[in-house]
C-alpha cells in the first residue's frame, strides 16, 4: 500500500499503523498467557513466533472418551459502565468469567479463549492506545485466574455502526474451547436428595441485569449517575465490580481433563442471566429434583440499593440479578468444598439442600420481603 493510499484510508477513519500497534498490544498480551497451559491439555504450540504465526494445540494422543466443546459469550452492556468511568482493566474478568465458568456446568475444563473486540475507531493518532493497553493487562490477569491461554483475537473498527458511551465505545465477545472426560461429565443425573448446595459468593452483578440497573440509576440520578458518590465509592465503580472467575477452583475440586479432583461434585450452576431460579432449574430439570435455599448470601449493597429505589420485587430481583451468588456447587461433602475455597480466596457457604419436590424454594434476602419464602417451579 502506498503512502497516498494509506493517507486516504486514514482520512476515512482507519489508520493502518495505529491498527497494527493495537493488534501488537493484544498479541503481546496473549503471548503472556501461553504458559498458563504448559504441560496441560491445551498447551500452545507455535512453530513460528510472530504475530501472524499459526498457533495450535496437539490432540493426536487424546484418550478414548475425550470430549471437546466450545462456548460463546461476552461482557454484554457492562462495557458501557467501563466506558462511563474510564476504567478498562477489569472488564476482561467479566468476559472470561462468562465463557470459562460456563464450561464448569458440564464438568469441563476451559483451556483456550479467542476474543472479538468491536470498537468504533482507533482514530488516526495514538490517543486510544492507552485504553488498549488497559484492556490487554486485564486480559493477562483474567487468563491467569481462569488458567487459560488466549490463542487468537480480532479487533474490528466498526465506525458509525458502533454506539456507546464516551470517545471509545466497544463491545467484547469471546469463544471458549473446553475439554472434558466422559467419566467426569455432569449430566444432571448425578445429584441426589440430601446433597448440599454450596454457594460461592459474588460481590458484583457479574454481566447480567445491567439494562435494569442503568434504567433505575439513570431515572434516579440522571445521565451522569455513574459519578454519584455512594457507599465510599461511586455508583459507576460499584456497578463495575469485576466478576469472580471460579474456573481454576472448581476444576481443582472436580478434576480437570488430565488432573484428579479433591472433592465429589454432583452439579454446578453458574448464576448469570435468569438468576438463581433459572440457573438452578436448568441443572435440576433432568433429575426432576428441587432445592431449598435458606442460607443464601446477602446481595451486594448496590444491588439492594437498586432494588429499593427501582421498586423491584424480590421475585423479580432474584430473576434479574445474582443477588450475591456467583456459582452453586452440588456436593455430598460441603465442608471440604468450603475449606478448599478458602485456599483460592473464595467465600463459600452451605446455602441449602436438594429436595425431592421439583421446586426451588428461596428464603429471600431481598429488601421487599426479607425472610419470606419465594417459590419457583422447576420446569
Amino acid at each position: 500500500m502506498t503512502m497516498t493510499e494509506k493517507s486516504a484510508y486514514a482520512r476515512a477513519g482507519v489508520d493502518v499503523d495505529i491498527e497494527a500497534e493495537a493488534s501488537r498490544i493484544m498479541y503481546e498480551a496473549s503471548r503472556r498467557t501461553f504458559d498458563n497451559r504448559k504441560n496441560l491439555i491445551g498447551e500452545i504450540i507455535t512453530p513460528f513466533d510472530d504475530f501472524a504465526a499459526l498457533k495450535m494445540i496437539a490432540v493426536e494422543n487424546l484418550p478414548k472418551g475425550s470430549f471437546l466443546s466450545m462456548g460463546f459469550d461476552g461482557a454484554g452492556t457492562k462495557v458501557e459502565i467501563a466506558q462511563r468511568v474510564g476504567k478498562h482493566d477489569t472488564i476482561a474478568f467479566d468476559l472470561f468469567a462468562m465463557g470459562c465458568d460456563d464450561a464448569l456446568i458440564r464438568g469441563g475444563e476451559a483451556v483456550l479463549v479467542g476474543s472479538n473486540l468491536d470498537i468504533k475507531t482507533l482514530g488516526t493518532d495514538d490517543r486510544f492506545l492507552p485504553v488498549m493497553r488497559e484492556l490487554a493487562e486485564g486480559y493477562v490477569a483474567a487468563a491467569r485466574d481462569a488458567n487459560v491461554a488466549v490463542i487468537n483475537g480480532e479487533i474490528a473498527q466498526m465506525g458509525s455502526l458502533m454506539a456507546g458511551h464516551a470517545d471509545f465505545p466497544y463491545h467484547w465477545g469471546a469463544a471458549c474451547v473446553w475439554f472434558a472426560r466422559k467419566d467426569k461429565l455432569l449430566t444432571g443425573l448425578e445429584m441426589n436428595e440430601g446433597d448440599s448446595v454450596v454457594m460461592l459468593k459474588e460481590n458484583g452483578f457479574r454481566c447480567n441485569g445491567f439494562s435494569l440497573v442503568r434504567t433505575i440509576l439513570q431515572k434516579a440520578h440522571g445521565e451522569n449517575w455513574h459519578t454519584v458518590a455512594h457507599d465510599g465509592s461511586t455508583l459507576g465503580l460499584l456497578a463495575l465490580e469485576p466478576s469472580v472467575i471460579y474456573s481454576r477452583f472448581v476444576v481443582g475440586l472436580h478434576g480437570g481433563f488430565d488432573t484428579d479432583g479433591t472433592c465429589e461434585i454432583h452439579g454446578v450452576a453458574h448464576i448469570t442471566g435468569g438468576g438463581v431460579p433459572e440457573k438452578m432449574a436448568r441443572i435440576l430439570r433432568r433429575s426432576k429434583l428441587g432445592c431449598r435455599l435458606d442460607n443464601l448470601f446477602d446481595p451486594s449493597e448496590i444491588m439492594s440499593y437498586c432494588q429499593k429505589i427501582g421498586h423491584v420485587s424480590d421475585k423479580d430481583a432474584y430473576r434479574a440479578w445474582n443477588m450475591g451468588q456467583g456459582m452453586a456447587l452440588i456436593t455430598p461433602d460441603p465442608q471440604r468444598v468450603i475449606e478448599e475455597a478458602k485456599k483460592y480466596g473464595i467465600v463459600a457457604r452451605i446455602a441449602g439442600e436438594i429436595i425431592p419436590e421439583p421446586k426451588i424454594i428461596i428464603t429471600s434476602k431481598g429488601v421487599e420481603k426479607a425472610g419470606k419464602e419465594l417459590v419457583f417451579d422447576v420446569v
